[in-house]
């Protein structure tokens, strides 16, 4: 980095000059007041050009970063985020972890450290939760397998009870008995399929959104569904059943949230130098379904892929399970950031290339 010297710092953050981590100082309104030259130096940057301008001009808008921020603003708690990916520079993105303090100083409301992490411990942390799904997901098929042999008998039972039964009234309740045993069989016939067998082959990933697009619009007729895409994406290679079906899990799951009244964004990007599941791909789609409800709520934030875990009464928590089944499949990710006003999952799926 070029030594132009800056002015001296004084007052209350002269003492953060001499620190080797990374700190940066935020107001309210997320605006940048302050970097030090251990911040200057990680990500690359001159505070000249940083100061005055909003916080995610440095960072962009990491899954989780934004939600965290505003709990920290109204709450005044600290939060530690871990394996922030911020792109610093076209051909680079690097991994870091960030602890954010409340402060009270003039001027400035929060203060964050970064740490990059390395690379060998990010290994270790993405393993432990690939097993951790795994193992969940082996849970629930087990599970799936050990209710679908009972309930084939009750809905047995129930018929041939319905034959002997003379009494239309008592029939009511066998027809309740079979049809909640059909219900139950259908939900855990979708636990067991998440592992079907994949069909790639070469999609435009637009005609794939367009597609759901109009699944979306034909059921939620008052949602406005706004297009951000592209255009210079190249094909990918994929499933297109597992793919539409994923993609149209999230964007349901958003115009139910929005009681089917309110704005999805489609939006389409190249990521460039992407590590996903261990590998590095030069390029990789990102795909955001953004909405303006109401976010997910709080206590299920964390849990909102597990099977079985619905915000909505009444849904059977698998629409974002099994989308992230069928991503993974793909060795992709997928993610979330939700706040009141705005929520947004983002899918990366490597593009590979063609030989």
């Amino acid at each position: 980095m070029a030594h132009h010297p800056h002015p001296p710092v004084t007052g209350p953050f002269a003492g953060l000059e001499l620190l080797s981590s990374a700190v940066v100082l935020i107001d309210e309104k997320l605006i940048v007041r302050y970097i030090n030259p251990g911040a200057e130096n990680l990500f690359a940057i001159s505070r000249r050009k940083l100061i005055g301008l909003p916080l995610s001009r440095l960072l962009g808008e990491p899954p989780g970063l934004g939600t965290a921020l505003q709990n920290a603003l109204r709450t005044s708690w600290s939060y530690t985020g871990q394996d922030l990916k911020i792109q610093r520079s076209e051909t680079e993105t690097i991994h870091l972890d960030c602890t954010v303090s409340p402060i009270d100083a003039t001027g400035v409301r929060l203060l964050l450290e970064f740490r990059p992490i390395d690379a060998q411990l990010r290994v270790a942390r993405e393993e432990q939760l690939l097993q951790q799904q795994q193992a969940n997901r082996e849970l629930i098929r087990n599970l799936a397998h050990e209710i679908k042999n009972p309930l084939g008998g009750i809905r047995g039972s129930a018929q041939l009870l319905e034959r002997e039964l003379a009494d239309p009234l008592l029939r009511e309740y066998t027809e309740v008995i079979i049809a909640e045993a059909d219900r139950l069989q259908d939900l855990m016939n979708r636990l067991l399929t998440s592992h079907s067998m994949m069909r790639p082959a070469q999609l435009n990933i637009h005609d794939v959104l367009e597609r759901v697009r109009r699944l979306i619009l034909a059921e939620f007729p008052e949602l406005i569904i706004r297009r951000d895409y592209d255009t210079s994406l190249p094909e990918l290679t994929a499933d297109r059943e597992q793919l539409i079906q994923a993609i149209l899990n999230i964007t349901r799951n958003a115009a139910q949230a929005l009681e089917g009244c309110g704005e999805i964004i489609l939006r389409t990007r190249v990521a460039r130098q992407v590590t996903l599941a261990k590998r590095r791909f030069k390029l990789a789609l990102e795909l955001q379904v953004v909405d303006n409800g109401p976010g997910i709520p709080e206590e299920i934030s964390d849990k909102i892929f597990y099977p079985l875990v619905s915000g909505r009464d009444g849904g059977s928590g698998l629409g974002l399970s099994l989308a992230q089944s069928f991503v993974e499949q793909h060795q992709g990710m997928i993610d979330v950031d939700s706040h009141p006003g705005r929520t947004c999952f983002t899918i990366l799926i490597p593009i590979t290339e063609r030989t």
